[in-house]
């Protein structure tokens, strides 16, 4: 067989998610008649805390895809805040987009709020509900809905401004806290909230250290975590301890980079190069699972025994222009 041309790469061997199949157009949710129609449910109570919290009902309809009761309503902005364990505000983003609502002189795009202890929180408004209190707003026009348990739906719900792998990480092990002891169940039964488990892990060690570049371990630690089948107390235990343990390591990675700058090695990629030297994973032809404080204890070793002197310009370099690899976030 003739050999492969140099340069050619080799196909992907992994699996590929199946496409999502398209629906056939207008055959599920409501048609315009029926949102409208007042066979919705009225969720009398809610409209009654709307009407003694200042606020205003404008209308109800059902929502077109699921048939779900929907608050049209504009509330007193004081009574609106954002969930706790969203990610932290934007001040730039606010300010471009009261600049924004500020030229044309309308707020066009409701937010989404659950009522919650005679307050409103929005899983996915925090930086247009800000934009408009910069501005001196009064009010605040929001989707209220009914079910409280939708302001859970944050990385769903919240799409004014993308995620980073930071952002989604506090989010998430902010979310794991609020659940903890308000909710019965273990960290499992809520995978579709947290949507990834190495987010939870990885949100920790970013509280605990807050310019953590988790960027480099986020591949190795998506294949070593699962969610836990383990009441939520304990699975945040579980998650402390690990944190703990990916602090370590970052800290044994740390110390290498250090060498490899002390010996004249400038690039913006370093800790990338030296996590992807030491993970052990990459030749592991299968996806078979692997166990997390194994892994990460025996990268740890491989840290600690990194030999800088068998390092050259041209390996970093490689590094810095290889398909995934991002510079490191401190």
């Amino acid at each position: 067989m003739a050999a492969k041309k140099a340069g050619t790469k080799a196909r992907s061997t992994t699996p590929r998610k199946p496409r999502r199949k398209k629906a056939e157009p207008r055959s599920r949710g409501l048609t315009a008649a029926e949102v409208a129609s007042e066979a919705a449910s009225q969720p009398t109570e809610l409209i009654q805390a709307i009407q003694q919290d200042g606020g205003q009902v404008l209308s109800v309809y059902r929502d077109p895809l699921g048939a779900h009761s929907v608050v049209f309503a504009v509330l007193p902005i004081d009574k609106v805040e954002p969930t706790p364990y969203q990610r932290d505000l934007s001040e730039p983003h606010v300010k471009r987009l009261a600049n924004a609502m500020e030229r044309l002189d309308r707020f066009l795009d409701p937010v989404i709020a659950v009522r919650k202890d005679d307050k409103y929180w929005t899983p996915n408004g925090n930086h247009r509900l800000n934009a408009s209190r910069l501005l001196g707003a009064k009010s605040i026009v929001a989707l209220v809905l009914p079910e409280e348990d939708v302001a859970y739906q944050i990385l769903a719900l919240n799409t004014e401004k993308a995620h980073n792998l930071k952002e989604r990480s506090l989010e998430v092990i902010r979310m794991h806290r609020g659940l903890t002891g308000s909710r019965a169940g273990r960290e499992a039964d809520f995978a579709n909230l947290f949507e990834e488990p190495s987010f939870i892990t990885l949100g920790a060690a970013y509280e605990k250290r807050p310019r953590f570049a988790a960027g480099a371990y986020h591949p190795f630690v998506k294949r070593a975590e699962r969610f836990l089948d383990l009441p939520m107390a304990e699975a945040l235990k579980v998650r402390e301890a690990r944190a703990d343990k990916l602090l370590e390591l970052d800290d044994a990675v740390a110390r290498v980079v250090t060498s490899l700058k002390d010996k004249g090695f400038q690039s913006p990629y370093l800790k990338n190069f030296v996590v992807a030297r030491i993970n052990f994973l990459r030749f592991k032809k299968d996806d078979s699972p692997v166990e997390f404080d194994p892994t990460v204890s025996k990268m740890i070793a491989s840290a600690q025994k990194f030999n800088v002197d068998k390092v050259n310009k041209d390996d970093i370099t490689r590094m810095g222009g290889a398909g995934g690899a991002e510079p490191d976030e401190e």
